[in-house]
């Protein structure tokens, strides 16, 4: 079962990452699979509540790979870490399967009491890179959380959501979307923060326009 688990994910990076150009590349040279494989050591050790040696290598595979994941994080099958360096998952977070991450996301808590604090993440999900996801929200299947967006609330499963704090750019896309780099739509004027900006572009020119107007009758 656990090569099985180990050697889906080793395919999974072939897959979906161009720069791996074999599975030996894949095997010694990326850090987010090693994350994943310490993690599923410690966590065995954690179920079996040593939970002091299960932090242990937990600490032992941030100091390696520069990805925190709490032996108590459960992580679902086909998880892909792309570079990875910064990247914390939390105690009580969840990720389903087919998630892809890349660096300095944080699965975060906002809360210091016991019980569950952390995200749930979804199936067939992207989360890019500086992403922070707090609290003990769900991401839904097939969402996109965009570079550096802040998600402090519940994410629709097939939406994809951007900005600080994160919005959504667009809902209920039917099926399994297509990969989106960094979790970010490639088309800039769906962005709602640029859409918003051109509204008071616009606003401004139309105000400006009326001053002059005024300005005119008056002399």
């Amino acid at each position: 079962m656990a090569l099985m688990f180990f050697a889906e994910t080793i395919r999974a990076y072939r897959q979906r990452d161009p720069a791996a150009r074999s599975y030996l590349e894949v095997v010694f040279c990326y850090p987010g699979l090693h994350a994943v494989a310490i993690h599923a050591l410690s966590s065995f050790l954690w179920q079996q509540r040593l939970y002091l040696l299960g932090r242990l290598i937990s600490h032992i595979g941030r100091f390696l790979t520069g990805i925190e994941i709490h032996p108590g994080a459960r992580i679902g099958r086909r998880f892909v870490i792309d570079h990875g360096m910064g990247v914390v998952i939390g105690e009580t977070a969840e990720v389903g399967d087919d998630v892809y991450i890349y660096h300095q996301v944080t699965l975060g808590g906002i809360s210091t009491q016991p019980g569950k604090r952390h995200p749930t993440i979804g199936n067939n999900v992207i989360i890019g890179a500086g992403a922070k996801v707090l609290g003990p929200i769900p991401v839904g299947d097939n969402a996109r959380i965009g570079a550096n967006a802040v998600v402090v609330g519940p994410v629709a499963a097939g939406t994809t959501v951007v900005g600080i704090p994160a919005r959504p750019v667009e809902h209920g896309r039917a099926g399994k979307p297509q990969c989106e780099a960094y979790g970010t739509p490639a088309d800039p004027s769906l962005d709602p923060l640029l859409q918003e900006l051109d509204t008071l572009r616009t606003e401004l020119a139309e105000l400006e326009n009326r001053i002059t107007r005024l300005a005119g009758e008056r002399v």
